[in-house]
């Protein structure tokens, strides 16, 4: 195996100061047809637990240490870097990975394999680190090796929720490692029906814990759609808030070392939610207290934090219409500005602020956001009465019209709606020149584009103008969010007492309206709602043969296409106009859409040479729906 420094300079100038012990190089290459070389390896850091900056790390101070009193731990290293330093744009771009995965190179890059790579046209050094504990342990995914503090337990809460029928489900979230069963005989096992349900027990002789400890078994069968949780103690947890500080220390260490002069962290969903923690915890900071990023990007985040910086954390866990409910994710403050809840008040950036390591920030949400993840929270008083204006270091942008993920197939399978096909990599991609140029020359991005309560374009479910589309049925109401109390030792802490927690009470969350055709009325919006072929929502309901037909199904949006002609419109009752009715045919059609387009290339939400790629794929999406191709 090859070990080497990824950057061969004087150790004892830059480390005897910093967190990094050293860097292990396992793999260096060039990145064919670019001027990038590929260098994978291990990062290992060795923390103070007394420093004041790294205690709020949870439990730094029961981990485990070395003869100098400091807390190792290692993490999994993927740089992509121009070969030639003069080519780079000083500026490292940093993607939180997904549950260990790596996604940014699709969210920016539109071609297949590295094709059309704006990421390393613009001169961008790409960085991954492992900061997740429990990610299986499977080649090519982002690891966090973190101590484990023996002879701790605790009460951890698996919820399961299933799509077909199953007699043996894992006790981590998706392919997650979980916790260790302290007391295999031990455990409770519920079900319900809905998220505020009363829980019925199901006996304990009818399930157990798996021989390795790692699943729950129940011969009559988990059912698809139903909510189970299996709350059991658990021992000897990780110290998950390394994670974060793996974060922190590894870029607070090439920024030092000359790699690059400025950072910037990009998180999508989960990751999302991790940078929303990372910067309200406080880790911006380095040891020293420099700034570390210079720019933080939260896309698809919703209002959401989460299990990042606790004991016995699941960081998988999320907080969706029906999957993993109920978890300290959606928690008091969601703004950057002050707000107070009771007694508190609190903000996303006070701990920054205090420490004056605010970075620039960037939340980017689509219509699924604010319908399944309280995304409304982050720019509305709590009771939802009011709007939250955006701080001046912070934009928030609303991508009307779109689902979780961008340029989904619309290919129904677990949905009673196609899925929501549109892509919004476009205005990602004007948004990153936007975020670097901020950071690097002070050039101001677009203002912040979000739905305004005093606009009357986000409003409660009872006032949305949804048009009655036969065989449409609109969800009862967004996701809700909840007072959670967890135990007293929770926020000050970080040890959950109560799991279930008890609900105390619940936020006011509010949808984005639409117009006559079920299409959203603010913030961006795609040539696919100026010029629409279909009604695009960020909302899909679950297929019966899934269970909980009535409940959203988890990150899928809708795609519900116009009747190709009048007399199709009038047959099925279909209140929308038909194609026909609006375009003369695909030409006329194209050109609404580069009429469409053009605002946001003036406004720096699309990038002029992106226009030609968006209009084909708006002349196959014409193909698909008004052509003779499937469109139900």
């Amino acid at each position: 195996m090859l070990r080497r420094n990824l950057l061969p300079i004087c150790f004892a100038v830059v480390c005897a100061h910093a967190a990094v012990t050293r860097v292990e190089v396992t793999s260096r290459a060039d990145v064919p047809d670019t001027n990038y070389e590929r260098v994978i390896g291990k990062v290992y850091f060795a923390v103070d637990p007394k420093l004041p900056i790294n205690q709020i790390i949870r439990d730094i101070a029961l981990a485990p240490t070395n003869a100098k009193g400091l807390v190792e731990f290692s993490s999994d290293l993927y740089v992509l870097r121009p070969k030639d330093r003069a080519k780079s744009n000083g500026t490292a771009l940093l993607e939180i990975s997904n549950r260990g995965g790596k996604g940014m190179q699709g969210m920016f890059d539109l071609g297949a394999n590295g094709a059309d790579s704006m990421l390393m046209s613009s001169g961008f050094t790409l960085v991954w680190i492992g900061w997740e504990w429990d990610i299986p342990p499977r080649e090519g995914l982002m690891h966090l090796y973190a101590p484990a503090i023996k002879g701790i337990i605790g009460p951890v809460r698996s919820q399961i929720v299933i799509e077909k029928r199953a007699t043996s489900v894992s006790l981590g979230d998706r392919t997650q490692v979980p916790y260790a069963v302290a007391d295999t005989n031990g455990g409770t096992l519920t079900v319900r029906d809905d998220i505020d349900a009363q829980r019925t027990v199901i006996p304990r002789d009818q399930w157990h814990f798996s021989a390795d400890g790692t699943h729950v078994e129940y011969a009559a069968g988990f059912q698809p759609g139903r909510i189970y949780e299996v709350i059991y103690t658990g021992k000897d947890p990780a110290v998950v808030g390394l994670g974060p500080a793996a974060v922190r220390d590894y870029l607070s260490y090439i920024k030092q070392n000359g790699e690059v002069k400025r950072a910037i962290a990009f998180g999508t969903s989960q990751s999302g939610r991790f940078l929303r923690n990372y910067v309200y915890d406080g880790f911006n900071a380095d040891e020293q207290g420099r700034q570390v990023f210079d720019g933080v990007w939260a896309h698809v985040a919703g209002a959401g934090r989460g299990n990042f910086n606790y004991r016995f954390a699941q960081p998988s866990r999320d907080g969706m219409p029906r999957l993993n409910l109920l978890y300290a994710v959606d928690m008091f403050p969601f703004t950057d500005a002050p707000e107070t809840d009771g007694s508190l008040t609190d903000s996303m950036l006070a701990r920054a602020t205090a420490s004056h390591v605010v970075p620039k920030m960037f939340y980017t949400n689509g219509s699924f956001e604010y319908w399944g993840r309280a995304a409304a929270l982050i720019h509305t008083s709590l009771d939802g009465q009011k709007d939250v204006a955006p701080v001046s270091t912070s934009r928030i942008y609303y991508l009307a019209g779109t689902q979780h993920g961008a340029n989904a197939k619309p290919e129904r399978t677990v949905t009673q709606n196609l899925p929501n096909p549109a892509d919004y990599r476009f205005v990602m991609r004007a948004l990153l020149v936007a975020m670097n140029n901020w950071i690097t020359t002070g050039l101001e991005p677009p203002e912040s584009q979000i739905p305004r309560v005093a606009k009357d374009n986000l409003v409660q479910v009872s006032a949305l103008n949804f048009p009655k589309i036969p065989g449409v049925a609109l969800p009862n109401e967004p996701t809700p969010v909840f007072r959670l109390n967890f135990g007293p030792d929770f926020k000050s802490k970080g040890i959950i007492s109560l799991e279930p927690p008890r609900i105390e009470g619940r936020y006011t969350v509010l949808i984005p309206q639409t117009d006559r055709d079920g299409n959203e009325t603010s913030g961006i919006r795609l040539p696919d709602q100026v010029a629409p072929l279909a009604t695009y929502t960020g909302w899909n309901l679950r297929d019966p043969n899934t269970g909980a037909p009535d409940a959203m199904f988890d990150m899928v949006g809708s795609m519900i296409p116009f009747a190709r002609t009048r007399a199709e419109r009038e047959k099925a009752g279909d209140p929308r106009p038909s194609i026909e009715e609006r375009y003369a045919g695909r030409e006329e059609y194209l050109r609404k859409v580069e009429a469409a387009a053009q605002p946001l290339v003036k406004q720096g939400l699309m990038l002029q040479s992106d226009l030609a790629k968006y209009i084909e794929k708006a002349g196959a999406r014409w193909d698909l729906l008004a052509g003779n191709g499937p469109a139900k």
